[in-house]
């Protein structure tokens, strides 16, 4: 999952992707809610971090928390 954003100092045929996002956008990635993203993030099933007084979730765990979500399911229906 690879966000791109613009970057000012990369060329144009170099896409850069953010290592962090924030909650709102970890939840629209997920397509669910603010609130439940938030549930999720302090629970610690949904990977942060804290810089300054922001709370950024890490990308690579917006991938791993629903790659844990198909194998607990896919074994729980067999």
């Amino acid at each position: 999952m690879r966000l791109p954003i613009d970057s000012e100092k990369s060329s144009k045929s170099q896409i850069v992707y953010p290592m962090l996002v924030t909650v709102e956008e970890a939840a629209r990635l997920l397509r669910i809610g603010r609130t439940t993203t938030y549930e999720l993030v302090m629970s610690g099933k949904l990977q942060s971090v804290k810089v300054g007084r922001r709370r950024l979730v890490v990308l690579d765990g917006v991938r791993d928390y629903v790659d844990e979500l198909v194998r607990t399911q896919n074994t729980t229906e067999i």
